[in-house]
């Protein structure tokens, strides 16, 4: 599955220049990633209280050009790999009129336990069930 959304580049994300500030591009890909965790039932809120948290251990972000006030961009996120123990996911920021890449970047996350803190030696099942079901239904993006 994909996740895609659009959004307007607005003053509040720019700097002193008109340019997208670096920070908000992870703020969008941080909704991209969420909102398709939520598409594919996998309700963040809800595995924190089953003790499951999701965060970030690596992020390789490529900015290939800067988006400026107005832009209209679309933020498209998916699941490029997993394994027993991460999840990798792919996420690419361009501009909706041109198609021109802004950034190309790749997120890896574990669980760990919120109690204490410690990975999980194996991503909890339901998180890899999720993963699976998105799989059968859209194989060609993984």
């Amino acid at each position: 599955m994909k996740n895609a959304f659009e959004t307007k580049v607005y003053y509040s994300d720019t700097d002193a220049y008109g340019v997208v500030w670096h920070g908000a591009y992870l703020r969008w890909m941080e909704k991209g990633r969420v909102d398709l965790c939520d598409n594919m039932g996998l309700d963040l809120v809800t595995l924190k209280n089953s003790d499951i948290l999701m965060p970030v251990t690596n992020m390789n972000v490529r900015y290939k050009a800067s988006a400026r006030l107005n832009d209209s961009i679309i933020i498209e996120t998916w699941i490029e790999k997993y394994n027993s123990l991460s999840i990798t996911f792919k996420q690419v920021i361009k501009s909706k009129e041109t198609g021109k890449v802004y950034i190309d970047a790749l997120f890896d996350v574990v669980a760990i336990s919120e109690a204490s803190g410690k990975l999980y030696r194996r991503l909890p099942q339901e998180i890899l069930n999720a993963i699976e079901k998105d799989l059968e239904k859209c194989p060609a993006f993984v």
